[in-house]
């Protein structure tokens, strides 16, 4: 199996307007910064995206706006899951149309108690449904948000069906033990960390890079950790990478990323919220400066 999507993505927040509408400018621009800042890629329509609070024509749109506006289909890796399969199908396919392949899938996250054979059926049905042979499929192991497990049986599975279309994982268990094994486990299979906090360790282990909510802000730090991961200065940087990254977990990334920037840029427009995410209190924002400033951290 070729790798394909390797080094630092960036999980992007998803700009609003007042009337919580999508602000397609400040999206691009976003984005444009993000790459010029370091990013290998731009994970679109993510949990920090607030993707599951968007319909399916808002996502449509949004991937319009960020194609439409300069970001090259190559550097992009879209979430399609839905637990409907047919919407997850629609959603997948009309990335490919816009030549975007690499597609991060979050599995069927409603009904507990699924087991493996329920989540087979679910992507075996998803790219029969696409048969497109450029999909690229990126599992999207979250268990803390999905409440279930993408165990080492359903991967073997999947791997041996699909060999060509399930590429990789983007692992956001925490679990660090968990990512090393499956890079032990499943070479051929690109492994992303789902925070900087591991990325070192990850591409150590034989992973690719990571697709981080923080490198929102942090992006210049992570991409020179990834940068010089061979070299004798990775573990300082990554030392110092995952102070920064430490001072922003506990809190509900949307939130605190978008008023963050808000704070650093002095730009209102980033605090719009889709409502079930709300803002974290003034309180929270002020002590992550602080430690920040403490920290001698800028983006």
């Amino acid at each position: 199996m070729t790798k394909n999507a390797k080094g630092v993505y960036t999980a992007t927040l998803t700009p609003l307007k007042e009337d919580l509408s999508f602000n397609p400018e400040m999206l691009v621009d976003h984005c444009h910064w993000l790459l010029a800042s370091g990013a290998d890629g731009i994970a679109l329509l993510g949990t920090t995206g607030e993707a599951n609070s968007f319909s399916m024509e808002e996502k449509k749109q949004i991937i319009d706006a960020v194609t439409a506006g300069g970001i090259p289909a190559s550097q992009l890796m879209v979430g399609t899951g839905s637990c409907a399969y047919p919407e997850t199908i629609e959603l997948t396919s009309y990335a490919l149309e816009k030549g975007i392949n690499d597609i991060l899938m979050l599995p069927p996250f409603y009904y507990k108690q699924v087991n493996d054979q329920g989540l087979y059926d679910y992507f075996d049905r998803v790219i029969d449904g696409i048969s497109n042979e450029h999909l690229r499929i990126f599992l999207y192991h979250f268990p803390k948000m999905s409440g279930l497990d993408t165990s080492n049986a359903l991967i073997e599975k999947l791997l041996h069906k699909y060999p060509n279309q399930i590429a990789g994982m983007k692992d956001s268990s925490g679990d660090l033990d968990h990512m090393q094994s499956i890079c032990r486990h499943f070479p051929d299979l690109s492994l992303f960390a789902g925070t900087e906090r591991y990325l070192l360790p990850v591409l150590r282990a034989g992973g690719v890079g990571c697709i981080s909510a923080t490198a929102n802000a942090t992006i210049r730090k992570v991409a020179k950790v990834y940068q010089s991961w061979q070299t004798s200065e990775a573990d300082s940087l990554q030392e110092a990478l995952t102070a920064v990254r430490s001072a922003f977990e506990g809190l509900p990334f949307a939130a605190i990323l978008k008023q963050y920037l808000a704070h650093y840029h002095n730009n209102k427009g980033w605090l719009p919220l889709r409502p079930p995410n709300s803002p974290v209190p003034e309180k929270a924002v002020n002590e992550l400066v602080l430690e920040l400033n403490r920290l001698g951290f800028e983006p």
